[in-house]
């Protein structure tokens, strides 16, 4: 083995992982960016329920926040006079959590009334 191939089998072992590194941070960026859409999907949909004063609303966020892949999902959703505000929290499924894992969005609507 010459001097040259030792170069270049050293240069891949330190780049490898740094690649693998990186096409994982970039899957994990991904999953944590579809799951916040996921959770400001349910909280509009939450709080589009509530605006018209269905009043099984919280269950449709929560099928619709579990069914995009969160879990340990709460939703938090209050009606004081003429807003409906909506906070859907839980926990994306990745598989190096810094502290990152824990999501919440919230959504806020007028209510609708009848005149």
């Amino acid at each position: 083995m010459t001097q040259r191939g030792i170069s270049e089998s050293t240069q891949w072992a330190l780049l490898t992982p740094l690649v693998m590194l990186l096409t994982l941070g970039l899957v994990q960026l991904g999953v944590w960016l579809h799951a916040r859409t996921v959770a400001s999907d349910a909280a509009a949909t939450v709080a589009d329920l509530m605006a018209a004063g269905d009043p099984a609303a919280a269950g449709a966020g929560q099928r619709i926040a579990s069914g995009g892949g969160l879990q340990q999902v709460t939703v938090t959703s209050t009606r004081d006079g003429e807003l409906a505000v909506v906070t859907v929290t839980g926990r994306v499924p990745i598989f190096l959590d810094l502290g990152q894992g824990r999501i919440a969005e919230r959504a806020v609507l007028p209510v609708e009334q009848v005149r």
